[in-house]
């Protein structure tokens, strides 16, 4: 086979050879962008921080993260039954939100989350609605949050973080959620169209999918849901901050550096976000006043939790997806 027919491959068609394959390479992107994030902050700062840890703080980041995937998979079963949408089973939504979030999938955690909803019943299009939906979940209550945090920031003249990370926050979210709002009324006018115009329709309907999922209380779910889960992840970062730090920054400090460094969500990256979260994070980390020496070391063990514990969850996920496709 040659190396263009194996990267072409889906994530249900690779053997677990190939897979455990991926699972190298991402674990190899993962490690050499920590090492050269390490070399950025010092290696003699960040052996330091090594010294002084405090590990009674993994414990608290195990469990936050748990807490944190039970709230995605609220979230997820919400958005399959939107609209009058098929009730997905626990069992298969389990399976999905832990494959997606592993490092086997090329495309993202977002092509497992297609082949999940398509296997409902709905139709190709219905399905990439949905998965549009989910990912607008995600920024609709982390963005805004990040917003309010960072304008009462700039409100009482804060010093960290600097202005460069406060005031796109500040700026660019209520002027999205305004173009949003009024893009939504003037969905209709792209049905049945083709090329982009027909892509520009599927997103308009993902968030009139999110309006419905904020509006009417028989979906309340998904987004609690989805606050369960930032906070769960949020507070593991914390946990292990708290680890190499000895006392972080305010939750509202924290927060922006933890948005900053999500710029994407992992579930949109390839291989669960490996390297570029091990880049991105440190430093936006650091660009508010924390060490990069403990930065790097935090997301470390962050990264630890959730991505590569989670690989066990992640492959019998991807195995159960499997059958069912089989099955089927």
């Amino acid at each position: 086979m040659s190396i263009g027919q194996f990267a072409r491959r889906t994530h249900l068609e690779r053997t677990r050879t190939e897979s455990f394959v991926f699972v190298l390479g991402s674990t190899g992107i993962a490690l050499g962008t920590l090492v050269a994030v390490a070399w950025a902050a010092g290696f003699g700062h960040v052996a330091h921080r090594l010294h002084v840890v405090q590990p009674i703080y993994f414990l608290v980041a195990f469990g936050a993260e748990a807490v944190a995937y039970v709230g995605y998979v609220l979230s997820y079963r919400e958005v399959s039954r939107v609209e009058a949408g098929p009730e997905m089973p626990v069992r298969d939504a389990l399976a999905a939100v832990a494959a997606g979030f592993g490092a086997f999938v090329a495309q993202g955690g977002f092509a497992v989350d297609l082949h999940a909803f398509r296997d409902t019943g709905i139709s190709d299009r219905e399905a990439r609605v949905r998965v549009l939906g989910l990912g607008a979940l995600e920024y609709a209550l982390l963005a805004p949050a990040t917003c309010i945090t960072a304008i009462a920031l700039l409100a009482m003249g804060a010093a960290k973080p600097g202005h460069a990370l406060t005031l796109p926050w500040a700026i660019a979210v209520p002027i999205g959620i305004a173009g949003a709002l009024w893009a939504v009324g003037h969905r209709t006018r792209f049905h049945g169209k083709s090329g982009w115009r027909e892509h520009l329709a599927q997103g308009l309907d993902s968030i009139y999918v999110l309006r419905c999922l904020f509006t009417r209380r028989a979906h309340l779910a998904a987004p609690i849901g989805t606050a369960v889960y930032w906070f769960g992840d949020i507070v593991c970062l914390w946990a292990c901050l708290q680890a190499f730090t000895h006392g972080t920054p305010d939750i509202g400090v924290l927060l922006i550096g933890y948005a900053t460094g999500y710029a994407l969500t992992r579930r949109t990256l390839p291989f669960g976000g490996a390297g570029a979260v091990e880049a991105l994070l440190p430093f936006a980390l650091s660009w508010t006043g924390i060490s990069l020496a403990a930065a790097v070391l935090a997301v470390f063990a962050y990264r630890v939790f959730n991505l590569w514990l989670p690989l066990v969850p992640a492959a019998l996920g991807l195995r159960s997806l499997r059958a069912t496709d089989a099955g089927g």
